[in-house]
């Protein structure tokens, strides 16, 4: 009698389950084909998301206060450039532990590391350290490019190409959903007189809850793995698995040549949007040009985060299912060739908006997937190690080298705000055919490693 209502019991909890994973493939398939044995995994990693860049983006509000009260906006660009060389030391301390530790906990220092972290800037806030908007802003640099590469290593090590192309596109709506309610709470928060040292407590606790939906991933997919969970093979590190590797160097280049054109291009809107405050405060000397800026950029944040999460939620897995991976990295630059022709022929800055930010949005969404699909067919030393040294140092160096452009097209060439979007007309030819390049070698190593 008792094994009988045990049997009813395990009987009746089996049939809830599955009633409730189909209840949440029903819904996942709005935004992607999910069968029912993976809803629950890709819930929880579509959340992990969320969290991260809520997280993320609830600090990134705090650091703008923090530097600008105590260093300005120079210390602002110098900070950045710090970022760069924090990077080149952070990357090979995190490939000498994940070459000593398995996955899981490296997963687990890794969060537990940048949780204490925020806690340790909290004390110091409390404290006035002099400099802490300086070592905030450098710090919250590497925090982003670090744990959002270490997610995107995760997923990737879950799942192989033909899993990875369905369901990347539904775990990234995670992201797009997250930014805009991270800014949108820490400016709430700031409203209601939280201080800085206590929204940091916010964000340390936000990671212990993202810690805990990646335990709850592991328990669910143990025994299901893709790889086994064990310590990196020891090599040559991050740097050395991108140099040797034709694929790798071709991502690296790709992400280059990527925000080499995204950073010139904001450029060209924040020098636009400059020259027309200027004209508008010289037609009427009462107004403020900083409150014209701000709201401009306010009402352009705002339309650029709700085209990314529509385009996100809707399209991008449709337009991976019927193209893979071309569908995804190809999106951008036929976008940005559009945006920049248009600016380059002596476009205003209403239709300089619009074009930069389609760009943006279509950043955000369907190449931020293209991105992260380019790492299904790489072994995990290479998901581990190379992508933090691609998704860091490389994008880095992206940043630096539009800086430097615009430093010499404005100081030595002159070049105007047509010029530089010719510059960047050039740069999405190489860009296109970098990606045509790399789009081959994907498809020989899905070939070999399927």
């Amino acid at each position: 009698m008792a094994s009988h209502a045990t049997q009813l019991t395990k009987s009746v909890a089996v049939s809830v389950q599955g009633r409730t994973a189909g209840a949440l493939a029903r819904v996942l398939r709005i935004f992607g084909p999910v069968e029912q044995a993976e809803a629950g995994t890709v819930v929880l990693l579509l959340l992990n998301l969320f969290v991260l860049l809520f997280t993320y983006y609830l600090l990134k509000t705090l650091r703008e206060p923090l530097i600008l009260a105590t260093g300005g906006a120079e210390m602002k660009s110098y900070a950045a450039a710090f970022q760069a060389a924090g990077l080149v030391a952070f990357v090979p301390a995190y490939g000498w532990i994940s070459s000593r530790v398995d996955r899981g906990r490296l997963i687990v220092a890794m969060v537990l590391f940048f949780a204490a972290t925020v806690e340790i800037f909290s004390l110091a806030s409390l404290a006035r350290v002099p400099y802490l908007g300086f070592a905030f802003f450098v710090w919250l640099g590497i925090f982003s490019n670090a744990a959002i590469a270490l997610f995107w290593s995760y997923a990737s090590d879950l799942h192989g190409p033909e899993s990875g192309e369905r369901l990347f596109p539904v775990i990234a709506v995670g992201a797009a959903a997250g930014s805009p309610v991270g800014s949108k709470v820490a400016e709430r928060l700031f409203a209601g007189g939280m201080s800085p040292d206590e929204m940091m407590h916010v964000g340390a606790l936000l990671l212990v809850v993202q810690l805990a939906l990646y335990r709850i991933v592991e328990r669910r997919t143990r025994g299901t793995r893709r790889v086994e969970r064990a310590p990196l093979a020891s090599g040559p590190g991050g740097f050395g698995l991108v140099l040797r590797s034709p694929y790798l160097r071709l991502v690296a280049v790709l992400l280059i040549l990527l925000n080499l054109v995204n950073t010139t291009g904001e450029y060209i809107l924040g020098r636009s949007v400059v020259s027309a405050a200027r004209l508008a405060a010289a037609a009427d000397p009462a107004l403020d040009v900083a409150s014209y800026i701000g709201a401009f950029y306010g009402r352009y944040y705002f339309w650029v985060n709700i085209a990314s999460v529509v385009l996100q939620a809707l399209l991008v897995s449709r337009i991976v299912k019927r193209l893979g991976l071309a569908g995804a990295i190809f999106a951008l630059p036929i976008v940005a060739f559009g945006a920049y022709a248009l600016v380059a022929a002596g476009a205003g800055l209403a239709a300089i908006r619009w074009a930069k930010g389609a760009e943006n949005a279509v950043d955000y969404s369907a190449m931020n997937t293209g991105k992260q699909l380019l790492w299904l067919p790489t072994a995990p030393e290479e998901k581990y190690e190379a992508k933090q040294v691609i998704d860091s140092f490389f994008v880095r160096a992206g940043d630096l080298l539009a800086a430097g452009v615009v430093f010499a097209g404005t100081t030595f060439l002159g070049a105007g705000i047509a010029g530089f979007a010719f510059l960047n007309l050039v740069l999405v030819v190489l860009w296109v055919t970098t990606a045509w390049a790399l789009l081959g070698r994907y498809r020989s190593l899905c070939v070999t490693c399927r």
